[in-house]
């Protein structure tokens, strides 16, 4: 009985001593970036530019499709949502492949206008630190807003003004389901969901998206099916494109 006591002990230790070591190579990460660009600095590069899409300008119909594409509970969890990262690692590990991320938008802003795309642990975790700072100073409405203005949708596009009106010659205001669920789903992975560049995989990533969108109650399986049988994504796209 001592032995298993004294076992617990060394392990709740050693645990203590790896979150500690963690949130200082976190916060280290962080501060050496805050120190090249501060975070307000950041966020008003994006919202200072001449086609940035403000909350109140974007669509219920994509604010649904992004919101549950990307993170259904984000306006119900703080900065890190601790249920979906703890799905992400069982379902990682019981599939021995990397599937799921766990990322908030939130985190994803902060990849976004704070840190490089490449994945590193140091990134990661300071990654969450820019997250409690973000939702320290911003509203998640206003975050929402900073993640679609600083995602890249393909085909050079940087936000969600120039892929709206890029991909369908309309502003983001006046984006429909078809629409709105095409463009949520190709920051996964911009250079694979691009409508122009791969029809095929854009329409299936499509569907996912308004699956997603069927799940939340955000739509019927009408709405869904409407799309996913009878829109052609050629036919949809700007004809010059």
């Amino acid at each position: 009985m001592k032995f298993i006591r004294k076992l617990l002990i060394i392990i709740i230790l050693i645990l203590i001593i790896l979150l500690s070591i963690s949130c200082l190579i976190g916060y280290t990460t962080y501060s050496k970036a805050l120190k090249e660009k501060p975070l307000t600095t950041r966020v008003d590069e994006i919202t200072s530019k001449e086609h940035y899409t403000s909350y109140s300008e974007l669509p219920k119909v994509y604010i649904d499709a992004v919101v549950a594409t990307e993170d259904r509970r984000f306006y119900k969890h703080g900065p890190v949502d601790f249920i979906a990262l703890a799905r992400a690692i069982t379902v990682n590990i019981k599939n021995k492949e990397l599937e799921e991320g766990g990322s908030t938008i939130t985190q994803q802003v902060a990849k976004n206008i704070v840190f490089s795309q490449e994945t590193s642990i140091p990134r990661k975790l300071g990654e969450i630190f820019a997250s409690y700072e973000l939702e320290k100073n911003y509203s998640k409405d206003e975050i929402l807003a900073l993640y679609v203005n600083s995602s890249y949708f393909g085909d050079g596009y940087y936000c969600i003004y120039d892929a709206s009106m890029g991909y369908y010659g309309k502003e983001p205001k006046d984006l429909d389901l078809n629409e709105a669920s095409m463009l949520a789903g190709i920051p996964n992975a911009p250079s694979v969901y691009s409508p122009t560049v791969n029809p095929n995989l854009a329409k299936q990533r499509q569907s996912q998206v308004l699956n997603k969108m069927l799940g939340e109650r955000y739509i019927t399986q009408a709405d869904a099916d409407n799309i996913i049988k009878n829109v052609i994504v050629e036919d949809s796209l700007k004809k010059d494109k």
